[in-house]
């Protein structure tokens, strides 16, 4: 199958690489040119334009930082709308405002594009495994064209509606979750560290006795082993946690533990912590308030 790839970050590179492995024709696309190198050197084809990556492609998936790289690559000068044809699937595997979902549900609706929103939870490490886990919302024939694209890159695939705004509002909520998490634990540890336990002893005994969760085990080792190179960014985190209080907000929904979420980013925001890793921000924030 041909696909057009737009986005090459941490997670859209290794995501590209999967497909290129399952033996589908991608045609890449990047704002910064020398992240499509190590693809193009795996056979890819790199397109000049947004634009330029859907030409006979039987579908485009982007997968871009925020709302504003998509309003410039959807709708900038050769951007991806305008070239999307009602042969060519949409799949937008980004993490983006409910707001701008629905506008793009409306968008291609009224194009007659099909459009499937499959948002991926997982770090990079994660997606290099192809073990992603995906939600998607469509229609069940554009949900259907979708599936053999998304299994490769994947470990199941939750599907969540038939309007594709409603995967990108789970895919907030689920972050909401996993900072939550994070924020529970830090101050976990803090507790155990003032009561003379190891962290790495409390976190094992924890999650043995009351969760068995691999995401417990696995970020709160990020946390106590800071990698050299963070996966998501707690700047990457402050985004989500503002997407799921808009959304909220736009329904009239109070969430007191997501303002309270906001205040700990903005104080790892003045603290110069936006480029650490999400866990590891959000634990040195915990600890830095305990000595205060």
């Amino acid at each position: 199958m041909r696909i057009g790839f737009l986005g090459l970050g941490k997670m859209g590179a290794a995501m590209a690489q999967r497909l290129i492995a399952a033996g589908h024709e991608l045609a890449v696309w990047n704002r910064t040119e020398g992240k499509t190198e190590p693809l193009a050197r795996e056979g890819a084809i790199v397109a000049g334009t947004p634009a330029e990556a859907e030409l006979g492609a039987d579908a485009v998936i982007t997968m871009l930082f925020d709302d504003h790289a998509h309003e410039e690559v959807l709708y900038g000068s050769n951007g991806l709308m305008e070239a999307l044809t009602p042969s060519t699937l949409h799949i937008s595997c980004s993490t983006i405002s409910v707001s701008l979902s629905e506008r793009l549900t409306k968008e291609h609706a009224k194009r007659g594009i099909p459009f499937v929103a499959a948002p991926v939870f997982g770090r990079p490490n994660v997606a290099e495994a192809g073990k992603l886990w995906i939600v998607t919302a469509g229609s069940p024939e554009n949900v259907d064209r979708a599936r053999p694209i998304l299994e490769p890159m994947s470990r199941g695939i939750s599907i969540v509606g038939t309007e594709p705004w409603q995967a990108h509002a789970l895919k907030v909520g689920g972050n909401f979750l996993i900072s939550t998490m994070i924020q529970s634990l830090s101050e976990a540890f803090v507790f155990a560290d003032s009561q003379g336990i190891d962290p790495g002893v409390f976190l094992e005994a924890v999650n043995s006795a009351l969760f068995q969760s691999p995401f417990y085990a696995s970020y709160g080792n990020v946390m106590l082993n800071p990698p050299e190179q963070p996966g998501a960014t707690i700047d990457l985190g402050a985004k989500d946690t503002r997407l799921l209080r808009e959304a909220a907000e736009a329904r009239n929904t109070r969430l007191s533990m997501a303002d309270r979420l906001a205040d700990v980013f903005e104080e790892a925001k003045r603290a110069g912590l936006s480029n650490e890793d999400w866990a590891v921000g959000q634990y040195r924030v915990a600890q830095k308030r305990a000595k205060q």
